[in-house]
């Protein structure tokens, strides 16, 4: 409109001065604009108005809509509320807020009005016939994500969550997709907030990510693809899974250069030749042999995988030049007691060794139990749960570190923005957290009893610790301008010529499947561990099963 009047003005006073037309009321040209503001924006806004109440009267026939409270009154509560109230045919009719700010309660959003804090929920459900609490508070974890959950159930109540940030990227945000309570939500910690913009140093770079089918590979994969490098070349030994992931990839990202390659990262010649073809400026290596129960079976497994394909792939990413190389590692490295921690500090003394020896911004992160992924315990006790129990737990006193898969892919993506080379990164993990307490927040959650669900403690398993640590004793830990993560550096003797020597011998005695031989390796390579020979447990002791009942 406003340009519109620009050229009308612009064309009457021409006329005006040739004479054109002998006088010119100049009321007309901002009484024009207005009206035609207000007659344009009125006929487009009617339009949207009838859409939308025709859209809202499509409910379900013959079925009241549920009463849904809002746990939340922010921005994201507010979106919920408008979806439901636009969108009569999901069922679900907002009653009100509840809202731990003082300033928003007796407020109104949308004409739902906040009625109280969020520990208010056992007094007004009743009142209010409340049939199920949706809790919009993605930027918040822990206590208040807690506490609204208890009060359901308490109440009996179902009750859903907002997806967060990482769930959201792709813009697709409705009712539709909120999601059931899930045990992330209700860590003993708050929950680390990722940036929404993604690192600049990904955007128009050539990206190589190893291991890119598993739980890890594939979101650090989206993340990457949203930052818009030039390239995206994922690896995978694991044709289905890599599959999945580039499929998904070209359809939510299609200005992105996805290209597949399958490969084993154990095939030294395979690997260089996938490096040389993709000349990348950044790898993220991701691709290991993770389970703890498996490699202490499989002990060569774990060296030629863990050791021998890290080492490949450094080597394969000096050759061809590579600046920027994060490695994926676990506290399980730190004084290691199993082959899978043994194998994956060596495969981290390879990295820090290549970027002290060629000057590369070569580093490391180490991840706690990471929730959600592959064979962690969320779906393994889920799995139980859902077969009536009972869930298994191996020791009363076990405790572990956990992250969340979008807080272990900020990790990786913020620590190759500000590694130099050769650091160790960890993520501020809080307090580690009690299984058993775990397990029975996921019984409860399900909306279960212990009596009717128990937890039975099966006993230490070979390779297992009570308790997990982050570094090891003498290291030196340091504060990063993310203050959710932290530079470590620790000492080791096996460095260089020596790693280079620990290194052959491990692959030989892999190819041998000399399991003893290689546990004696680890324990001279590495002066914490603790790995034992075959059939015994941590430090060379048999360990001794011991089941428990509920209330033992």
């Amino acid at each position: 409109m406003l340009t519109g009047t620009v050229i009308l003005v612009a064309v009457m006073v021409t006329a005006r001065l040739t004479g054109v037309i002998p006088a010119l009321a100049r009321s007309v040209f901002p009484l024009d604009f207005a009206f035609c503001l207000i007659f344009t924006g009125g006929i487009r806004a009617s339009i949207r108005a009838i859409l939308e109440s025709r859209q809202g009267t499509k409910g379900k026939v013959g079925t009241p809509p549920r009463r849904v409270l809002i746990a939340g009154a922010g921005d994201a509560g507010a979106m919920v509320a408008r979806e439901m109230q636009k969108n009569a045919h999901l069922g679900m009719h907002p009653i009100a807020f509840l809202d731990d700010d003082p300033a928003k309660v007796g407020h109104q959003i949308y004409g739902v009005t906040v009625v109280g804090r969020l520990d208010a929920l056992n007094e007004l459900a009743s009142d209010l016939r409340i049939d199920e609490v949706v809790i919009a508070l993605p930027k918040v974890g822990g206590a208040p994500v807690r506490l609204v959950v208890d009060q359901c159930a308490a109440l009996n109540i179902p009750s859903r969550v907002m997806p967060g940030v990482f769930e959201l990227l792709d813009g697709k945000v409705s009712v539709s997709r909120l999601r059931t309570v899930d045990i992330a939500d209700l860590l003993r910690r708050p929950l680390i907030q990722a940036q929404a913009n993604s690192p600049d140093y990904l955007q128009g770079a050539t990206v190589l990510i190893t291991g890119a089918g598993g739980s890890i590979g594939s979101e650090l994969a989206r993340q990457v693809a949203y930052a818009r490098p030039a390239r995206l070349v994922v690896v995978g030994h694991g044709e289905n899974s890599i599959f999945d992931i580039v499929a998904e990839l070209r359809q939510r990202f299609p200005t992105v250069n996805v290209e597949a390659v399958i490969a084993d990262v154990r095939d030294r010649d395979r690997v260089l030749r996938v490096f040389r073809n993709a000349s990348p400026d950044i790898v993220f290596h991701a691709a290991a042999h993770k389970h703890v129960p498996l490699m202490e079976d499989n002990a060569a497994e774990a060296v030629t995988n863990n050791i021998g394909g890290t080492r490949n792939v450094v080597d394969a990413a000096v050759a061809v030049g590579v600046e920027c190389f994060v490695m994926v590692s676990t506290d399980k490295a730190a004084a290691p007691s199993n082959m899978m921690g043994a194998s994956k500090r060596v495969a981290e003394l390879i990295v820090q060794r290549a970027a002290r020896k060629h000057g590369r911004a070569f580093v490391v992160v180490r991840f706690g139990n990471v929730l959600g992924s592959r064979g962690s315990v969320v779906p393994i006790f889920r799995g139980q749960i859902d077969r009536g129990g009972p869930v298994t737990v191996t020791h009363p006193e076990v405790r572990r570190y956990f992250m969340t898969i979008p807080e272990a892919v900020h990790l990786i993506l913020q620590a190759g923005g500000i590694g130099q080379g050769s650091e160790l990164f960890v993520l501020d993990m809080g307090e580690p957290v009690l299984l058993r307490e775990m397990a029975a927040d996921m019984i409860r959650l399900s909306g279960f009893e212990e009596s009717e669900v128990p937890i039975v403690f099966t006993g230490l398993r070979p390779g297992e610790k009570l308790n997990e640590i982050l570094w090891e004793d003498g290291a030196s830990v340091e504060p990063t301008a993310r203050g959710d993560i932290r530079r470590v550096f620790e000492a080791s003797r096996c460095e260089d010529g020596p790693l280079d020597d620990y290194v052959k011998r491990l692959i030989e005695a892999a190819e041998r499947d000399d399991h003893d031989r290689i546990a004696h390796l680890f324990r001279e390579c590495i002066p914490s561990a603790s790995v034992a020979s075959k059939g015994k447990g941590p430090g060379g002791t048999t360990p001794t099963l011991v089941v428990k009942q509920p209330g033992a």
